[in-house]
């Protein structure tokens, strides 16, 4: 594991590098497997901006903060992030010791073709083999509103989305 601190419109001082550092390993102790942490330094407008990535165990914890210091702007991300391990730790607990329910999901509705469609940015990522469940935990984790995995029990790839009733969806694609 290693830390890669970056700074934009900021200089990175090695008293910056060795508290961020400090901070993260102290919080990334908690599991077996941790890969290169990244952490962004920004200033804009007065605000230090800290955005920390910690890819750990099959899962991804992404935080930001804004504040008018930088140092308290690294302590609230590290709180974050602990933040979001302490509640992927207890779902894991309870999923574990207790009965799982399914639950049923419907599926989403067709979307309208358009005349043109332009790409503007593509995106490659690792996928994990992972439940439902835990595709919807780690969609949570990320704060977005839709998560593709790899669901072994089908053998293909999904996708776990928020409905605007605040419900999860499941997409399952099928081949004809």
């Amino acid at each position: 594991m290693s830390v890669n601190v970056k700074g934009r419109n900021i200089n990175v001082t090695p008293a910056l590098k060795e508290y961020v550092e400090k901070k993260i390993t102290k919080v990334t102790k908690q599991f077996k497997t941790v890969g290169d942490i990244s952490a962004v330094l920004k200033v804009e407008h007065g605000n230090h901006i800290v955005e920390i990535t910690v890819p750990a165990s099959g899962i991804l914890l992404r935080a930001q903060e804004t504040t008018k210091d930088m140092y308290s702007s690294i302590d609230l991300v590290v709180e974050k992030i602990e933040r979001q391990i302490h509640k992927y730790k207890t779902r894991l607990m309870k999923r574990k010791y207790s009965n799982f329910a399914d639950t049923e999901i419907a599926p989403a509705p067709a979307a309208e073709p358009e005349d043109e469609f332009e790409i503007i940015k593509n995106k490659h990522f690792t996928m994990h083999p992972m439940t439902p469940e835990e595709a919807i935990l780690q969609m949570n984790l990320l704060n977005h509103d839709f998560f593709v995995f790899f669901d072994p029990d089908l053998g293909s790839t999904s996708v776990v989305y928020r409905r605007k009733d605040g419900k999860y969806g499941l997409l399952t694609p099928e081949l004809k």
